[in-house]
């Protein structure tokens, strides 16, 4: 076992978060102190760390603090940023692999929506000493990150379409709460194991001052307002009914495809992004990790749903989206009660047609490799596949 290095310090991380912010101190409310020390106690006696690996956290931590103090500050000498109205979004909300990426970056071309695009999640405050009107330094450090991942794991592109420049989702923002899936990126099951004990509510009150912070800074740089957000992250499948108790009126596009297709891919992701920060890491361990917790959240999902109206839901099959990528995007736009003018579908045809699935590398793996099993799978997401995967695969026959 590989212990963390010494930089990984909880009173070292926030010093040097101080420094790096000019002497800011208030980094806003919330349980991070205390999500850090489990965080970082973990880390250190499970997640095997690779040097690289720690040396990238640190800085990856100590940059999300930074933010929180830039923002905290911005809020406070600004106080109409916390009057951004943002209690509506459309939420795509699935299993990775069943077309959410899709989705929502055909959704981000209509000007109406508001998105974050990559490099606004992983810098969402201006540098220090930088205008909040000029993202230059940010948008360059976001792509030289993206063009680092992409040498260092390029099968990353056949997994994910990574791009600093297009829409993605909103985890890297929920990350600097400190009380998200970092097993995404590392092996941490006791600070996994405390995660779900603790109430998440404060995550999206925190996500919802960064959507309020970045719409403001949208306006700032003079960009069109927009009638409403397009979201989309899979972590919402464990906390559904605190994405609805923060943002009130959200509409959910809830996406659908056998997790005998989508699970082993999920664990082949999370297994590259670990050997970025791991040595060694175990392709089993994710798989029964990524199996464990996705089965968990499809089936709380289902039953946060039957607390409430139907019409806060539209089911998006996979299947659809491949073969009837327009007809799915406006399945959404009725659902959301927006119109689809001839000139928004004409440009989501002409993003669709030059992001085709088949102009990417084949993305290669095996059940077996992450000790998984079709029949396992099957069983394990048996009331899941009932409703959403059997039931539609009847419908159409």
């Amino acid at each position: 076992m590989t212990t963390a290095t010494p930089e990984l310090n909880v009173a070292r991380v926030l010093a040097l978060a101080i420094e790096r912010a000019g002497g800011l101190t208030d980094f806003g409310n919330g349980n991070y102190r205390t999500a850090l020390d489990v965080l970082f106690k973990s880390l250190a006696e499970e997640a095997n760390l690779s040097a690289q690996g720690s040396a990238l956290l640190h800085e990856k931590i100590v940059m999300q603090l930074v933010n929180r103090l830039i923002i905290e500050d911005y809020c406070k000498r600004y106080p109409e940023i916390l009057a951004q109205r943002i209690d509506d979004p459309v939420v795509i909300v699935g299993l990775p692999r069943t077309g959410t990426t899709l989705l929502q970056r055909a959704l981000a071309v209509d000007p109406r929506f508001y998105s974050a695009a990559w490099w606004e999640t992983r810098y969402p405050a201006p540098l220090p000493g930088q205008p909040v009107a000029d993202p230059a330094s940010r948008i360059a450090l976001a792509r030289g990150e993206v063009d680092m991942m992409i040498k260092y794991i390029p099968q990353i592109l056949a997994i994910h379409p990574l791009d600093a420049m297009l829409a993605d989702e909103e985890f890297m923002l929920m990350e600097h709460s400190f009380m998200s899936a970092m097993d995404s990126f590392v092996n941490v099951p006791s600070y996994t194991a405390w995660l779900d004990q603790q109430d998440q509510t404060p995550v999206y009150e925190y996500l919802k001052k960064m959507l309020q912070f970045l719409q403001w800074q949208k306006q700032q740089r003079g960009e069109p307002a927009a009638q409403r957000w397009i979201l989309k992250t899979p972590q919402h499948l464990h906390t559904l009914e605190l994405l609805f108790k923060v943002f009130p009126a959200a509409k959910v596009v809830l996406t659908h495809r056998d997790p005998a297709h989508t699970i082993p891919s999920m664990a082949s992701m999370a297994h590259t992004l670990w050997k970025m920060y791991a040595d060694a890491p175990d392709a089993k361990t994710v798989g029964q990790q990524w199996s464990t917790r996705m089965r968990r959240a499809v089936h709380h999902t289902m039953a946060v749903r039957d607390t409430l109206p139907a019409d806060r839901f539209l089911d998006i099959r996979f299947a659809d989206t491949v073969t009837d990528p327009l007809g799915v995007i406006e399945s959404v736009y009725r659902f959301a009660g927006i119109s689809f003018p001839d000139q928004v579908r004409d440009a989501m045809r002409a993003w669709l047609a030059q992001n085709r699935r088949d102009q990417r590398a084949a993305h290669d793996y095996t059940l077996a490799q992450f000790g998984l099993s079709e029949d396992q799978l099957k069983q394990d997401f048996a009331p899941y596949r009932e409703r959403h995967i059997l039931s539609a695969a009847t419908a159409t026959s």
